[in-house]
């Protein structure tokens, strides 16, 4: 069964644990949203939908035309990522009348494997380094042509957003509407711009820990610091090119059918790994088995090429 890291943590009596869980997902629509499916072993290998089957009409006496779904074999690895947090003794022992130094130095540490998820869940790619899991954009592929990846305006070059644009990249998804558009904050200010000068209605929403959001023909637009504006767009791709001035977005159904990520049982983990040898301070370990699948082509689509303008 899959669940949210936050819905994960409840399953634990380690406060330390669920601490750095509410850390790491109360700025991150991602990490309060993705459900994350346990699997045995270091990876899981699934069949990836590609294309629905057709369905044609007959008459009597036809000769029946078989047609089947097209799938293509994918293997998501289980990636380790994670960090040691060192607190010297001495400090935490003549500043702990002022604060917690632990569970500061820690709380820091959960807010950059948050940065990291991000940037990951969005850039990574094992092609060009093995040691990261595939993020959407490489699941997506925009860095190459296909029916899921779209230039913005239609243009291979990409050009202005428009609202029709962002119409055209929900419709992109298929089998129902997506969970989340998933955009940078330029492209975000540019969305709200254009609904404030159409006079359109975009509903604000509010997630659980009380970040608010626009809501847009029934989607939610959310942001992510890690997608750049620097992208670059070339013959309708992504030329993976970081010194333009592009964007891009992304739609996508989340779940064990559409955009889920794969965890080791427990998903993240705390480890005290006690006093150190060589200095005089005590270490604890933030781990997390980690990687992204997408069981299904049809329900993800990315907008590329959205221009500063």
């Amino acid at each position: 069964m899959a669940m949210t890291v936050s819905e994960a943590s409840k399953l634990s009596n380690d406060v330390l644990l669920e601490g750095i869980v509410e850390t790491i997902t109360k700025e991150s629509p991602i990490l309060q949203m993705l459900p994350f499916i346990e699997i045995v072993g270091n990876g899981l290998t699934y069949n990836r939908e590609s294309a629905l089957p057709t369905i044609d009409f007959y008459d009597v006496g036809d000769p029946w035309v078989e047609s089947t779904p097209t799938f293509s074999q994918i293997t998501a690895s289980l990636k380790i990522m994670g960090g040691d947090a060192d607190v010297d003794n001495f400090l935490k022992a003549t500043r702990s009348n002022v604060q917690d130094l632990e569970a500061a130095v820690i709380e820091l540490k959960a807010k950059a494997l948050r940065h990291e998820f991000e940037d990951k869940f969005i850039y990574g790619n094992s092609a060009t380094a093995a040691k990261q899991f595939d993020g959407i954009a490489k699941l997506i592929d925009i860095y190459t042509a296909s029916v899921y990846v779209r230039p913005c305006t239609g243009v291979a070059t990409g050009g202005t957003l428009t609202l029709s644009e962002i119409d055209v990249l929900i419709d992109m998804v298929k089998g129902g509407k997506p969970g989340m558009i998933l955009c940078s904050k330029r492209t975000r200010r540019k969305i709200n711009d254009l609904i404030r000068t159409s006079g359109g209605l975009a509903v604000p929403t509010k997630d659980a820990f009380g970040n608010w959001a626009q809501d847009w023909n029934g989607v939610s637009i959310y942001t992510s610091e890690a997608i750049l504006d620097t992208h670059e767009t070339s013959a309708s791709v992504d030329t993976a090119g970081m010194d333009s001035t592009d964007s891009v977005a992304f739609a996508f159904q989340m779940g064990e059918g559409a955009l889920a990520g794969l965890t080791a049982p427990g998903h993240i983990t705390v480890e005290s790994i006690g006093s150190l040898e060589t200095k005089d301070a005590s270490r604890t370990r933030v781990k997390w088995y980690v990687s992204l699948a997408l069981f299904s082509q049809i329900k993800a689509a990315a907008l590329i090429g959205i221009a500063n303008a």
